[in-house]
């Protein structure tokens, strides 16, 4: 039975981009080689934090949606909690029964929106306002000589 999770996670500050990106790599390889599915891995970037977490007032948050078997949570919140590179994160459920089918297919149209939508804005982008000069005259200010 595959259930969708949503782990937020807060990474030390600290810690230089390379390492940041190995750590994360490392994260990202670890719920496929469990039969898990990653739907979104989010970066939300450095934040500071509402209270002090071991000394640091700042964070590197990241949120990750995924779709995985009960036993595999238990596994991966033990290896964020061994982590000393992770500060804090929580774990929550999104859907108890997620088909994976469907979650697949609306990533896919998610994906596909978002590109007609970047296309549609490019296409926008390229094209003039207006024309036609004549459009503007419009605009010009009225005297008020013709009373």
């Amino acid at each position: 039975m595959m259930r969708r999770y949503e782990t937020t996670f807060i990474v030390d500050p600290d810690l230089a981009q390379l390492d940041r990106d190995q750590l994360f790599k490392k994260i990202q390889e670890l719920i496929p080689k469990h039969n898990g599915t990653i739907i979104e891995f989010e970066e939300w970037g450095l934040k500071k934090m509402a209270y002090e977490v071991k000394k640091k007032q700042r964070g590197y948050y990241v949120r990750i949606d995924y779709c995985g078997n009960p036993t595999f949570i238990s596994e991966f919140e033990r290896i964020l909690r061994l982590d000393d590179k992770i500060l804090k994160f929580m774990t929550i459920v999104l859907q108890q029964n997620a088909n994976l089918m469907k979650i697949k297919e609306e990533m896919e149209s998610k994906a596909q929106s978002a590109q007609d939508s970047s296309q549609l804005e490019k296409e926008n982008n390229d094209t003039p306002l207006t024309d036609n000069k004549d459009d503007l005259s419009k605009y010009e200010p009225q005297s008020d000589d013709e009373e």
